[in-house]
């Protein structure tokens, strides 16, 4: 691997450097291959055969510059302090082949001094959960970590109960959160503007052209941030936590806890059975990215450069960037054009689904057995689950909906549309019920469930024959949601 350990050479204030504490009789849960070779991990002999001890914390190549980073935040809308990495490493920093320089961070190593009343540790359950969701969200094509792969272990952790200690390799573009910013200027101001400096020129380079490097770095973090959380939004994802700790600052999805993705379709959802106000419900999504970045820009106030009004310019964009990342992805699940005609359909079809609590992922996908019934047989059978759960009076709004849809698909044209929606539309998402029995087959040293869910994931947005029917089928309208907390 080509290593550019660069975060090791900043100034120790902001991070505590240690090896990771071994776990007991680490053993393979899976790897992800493709994500070696990307890295240049998998031409390496030494990292393919130990793969399992560094995971572990085993072994540590000598490359590798293990560190606990220092950062801070808000929580649920109130300042929570000092925080860092209380059960994570930043083992090394490597230029993958694209030349995109990625973190390796491993998850569940053991105490640091920033893991106040935790243990460092992580379960096999958390662990299967965000490694399946970091690859689902990477190849739908959302900026997301990803993870090179994890260990099960000996170790025992208590959570609810007592469960299997595991770890996780993560890969990321970046591990720098809001809340670093956060920290530096409660405990550490005189760092600011070398950090500042640091984020620039490592993350947004081309920022350094502008007359005014760091309020275009801040734009950027802004309008990157509200493209993310738009991509959710279109794919029906919730994060469940977004606390300035775990948004990045290359708007990459980061922090995988009581994540979810939408099955039958309500804007109010919550998937996190700790947010007791709904702060995070996926509705909320967008005006919380808004809320965070608001609290983070004022501390570059410190900046001499930086200027009130202009903090002001660098948020303006934030909603305009949304809307039309949005309103964009939306016409093209459809397949229609960005203009009002077609989101008014957009809108008209998601009161439909809202109404009447039918399945995200497939009603979407099923639109392509409307259009095009005799090229989706698959989509034509989505098609008619999707209606037989319709009423007398849904029905007809859904008739004279696709009426007016159809209208509209004939004054485009065809191929596009298709190409739209088959790209824009997946199959397969990674349902909590999937997740879930994968982990239950993990915990009972099976871990082929991962394997084929993990299969299934790569190619997301096409019908594949190693699907079952439980992956695409939602769970009854009205039933209770399955229980994801922060426990992890």
């Amino acid at each position: 691997m080509r290593y550019q350990n660069t975060y090791v050479n900043l100034d120790t204030r902001l991070y505590h450097e240690q090896p990771p504490t071994p776990l007991d009789n680490p053993r393979a849960g899976h790897f992800n291959t493709p994500l070696a070779q990307q890295l240049g991990w998998a031409d390496d002999d030494e990292l393919m055969a130990r793969w399992v001890d560094i995971l572990g914390g085993q072994y540590v190549p000598t490359a590798f510059k293990p560190l606990a980073m220092a950062y801070a935040g808000h929580q649920f809308g109130q300042w929570a302090g000092q925080l860092g990495d209380g059960r994570g490493l930043l083992m090394a920093q490597v230029l993958d082949n694209n030349d995109q320089l990625q973190d390796l961070h491993l998850k569940g190593i053991g105490l640091t001094p920033y893991s106040r009343m935790g243990d460092g540790r992580a379960v096999l359950r958390s662990t299967i959960r965000e490694y399946l969701c970091g690859h689902a969200l990477t190849q739908l094509g959302i900026p997301s970590s990803n993870a090179l792969g994890f260990v099960v272990s000996d170790t025992k952790v208590r959570r609810e109960r007592m469960e299997a200690g595991a770890a996780l390799m993560r890969v990321a573009d970046s591990h720098i959160r809001l809340g670093h910013v956060e920290w530096i200027t409660s405990f550490a101001p005189d760092l600011l503007s070398e950090f500042t400096d640091y984020m620039i020129d490592t993350y947004y380079p081309k920022c350094r052209d502008s007359k005014a490097p760091v309020l275009a770095f801040l734009t950027a973090v802004v309008e990157r941030t509200a493209r993310m959380i738009a991509d959710w939004q279109l794919i029906g994802f919730a994060h469940g936590v977004m606390n300035t700790d775990n948004l990045s600052i290359t708007g990459s999805t980061l922090d995988f806890g009581p994540f979810g993705f939408m099955e039958r379709f309500n804007p109010a959802w919550i998937n996190n059975h700790s947010d007791h106000t709904g702060r995070y419900a996926y509705q909320n999504q967008p005006a919380i990215g808004h809320w965070n970045l608001n609290i983070w820009l004022p501390h570059f106030m410190r900046l001499e450069e930086v200027t009130r009004d202009g903090l002001s310019d660098c948020l303006a964009p934030y909603e305009a960037t949304f809307m039309q990342h949005y309103q964009q992805g939306l016409c093209r699940k459809l397949g229609l054009p960005h203009e009002k005609d077609s989101l008014t359909l957009a809108f008209e079809w998601l009161t439909l689904l809202e109404d009447n609590l039918l399945d995200y992922t497939n009603s979407f996908r099923a639109l392509l057995g409307l259009i095009a019934p005799d090229e989706h047989p698959y989509e034509q059978q989505l098609l008619a689950t999707m209606t037989a759960e319709l009423d007398q009076k849904a029905q007809k709004v859904w008739q004279d909906w696709s009426i007016s849809y159809l209208a509209q698909i004939e004054l485009v044209s065809f191929e596009q549309a298709i190409n739209d929606m088959r790209a824009h539309n997946p199959v397969y998402v990674l349902r909590n019920s999937m997740a879930q029995r994968a982990i239950t087959a993990a915990e009972q040293g099976q871990f082929e469930e991962v394997n084929r869910v993990f299969n299934l994931l790569a190619d997301p947005y096409q019908v594949q024959d190693i699907a079952t029917e439980l992956d695409s089928t939602p769970p009854t309208p009205n039933a209770p949601q399955m229980p994801i907390s922060c426990s992890s």
